[in-house]
């Protein structure tokens, strides 16, 4: 059997006790007693959440009310953001088998009104055997989701692989790691705003992460546990509020 090409990675300074967080995070998100009786309302208010800060993190920087209220359904930013998180669910199923099929189908859906129609769906010149290469490393490794999830989202995004929405294909493909994986299965974590919240720190680790020295990968795997982290609080917080009526 080949080695586990990402198993070594929880080697890395602080990266075990950055995936020991986020389980803890998790497992306290999904113990509100909400999620006992509205869990599919926390996800689909998750998904809008979750759109409207990838949108914000590709630069439209909308309100979430505005989301909600569609009065930024004019940006083609927004509403690629939100057929992509629309089409996660229907996506768990392609992700295993057939993760580059799965981010083609992101793409033409992130980019529908940003791209010319021939380009949808196609990886940006050059990136295609890196991708190939990440869909390999899927199939083989058993790491913890949150690292399989940051890898993910560093290689789309590091490579800027669908320009002009690698963001949003990114931060979708993470999302739909933590489902496939099982450390999120409902799909509640806001990890998009988890990553809004660390502000600088965001596109901080993604440089350090692109260097490719271990303490950047380091950096990088520990920005995401930090960001599951906080979407955890986000989801907390919407449960809050439909606690509250």
């Amino acid at each position: 059997m080949a080695p586990d090409p990402l198993v070594p990675l929880l080697a890395l300074p602080g990266v075990e006790d950055a995936v020991t967080r986020t389980r803890a995070a998790v497992d306290a998100m999904l113990a509100h007693r909400v999620l006992r009786r509205r869990s599919a309302d926390v996800s689909a208010e998750s998904a809008l959440h979750g759109a409207w800060a990838s949108a914000w993190l590709s630069g439209a920087e909308f309100a979430l009310a505005d989301v909600r209220s569609g009065d930024a359904a004019g940006d083609a930013v927004v509403q690629g953001a939100l057929r992509v998180q629309g089409a996660i669910g229907e996506l768990v199923d392609t992700w295993r088998p057939a993760p580059r099929q799965a981010l083609a189908k992101l793409h033409a859906l992130a980019a529908a009104d940003l791209a010319p129609p021939d380009e949808l769906g196609r990886p940006r010149p050059g990136t295609a055997e890196r991708l190939d290469l990440l869909a390999e490393v899927l199939a083989l490794t058993s790491a913890p989701a949150v690292v399989v999830a940051a890898i993910v989202h560093g290689e789309i995004l590091g490579l800027d692989s669908f320009a002009p929405v690698s963001g949003l294909v990114a931060r979708a493909a993470a999302r739909l790691t933590l489902i496939d994986r099982g450390l999120d299965p409902k799909s509640l974590a806001v990890i998009e705003a988890g990553h809004r919240d660390l502000g600088d720190a965001y596109l901080a680790s993604l440089e350090a992460y692109r260097s490719g020295t271990q303490p950047g990968i380091a950096t990088w795997l520990t920005h995401c546990a930090d960001a599951l982290v906080a979407g955890t609080r986000e989801t907390t917080a919407i449960c809050e509020a439909m606690q509250r009526g």
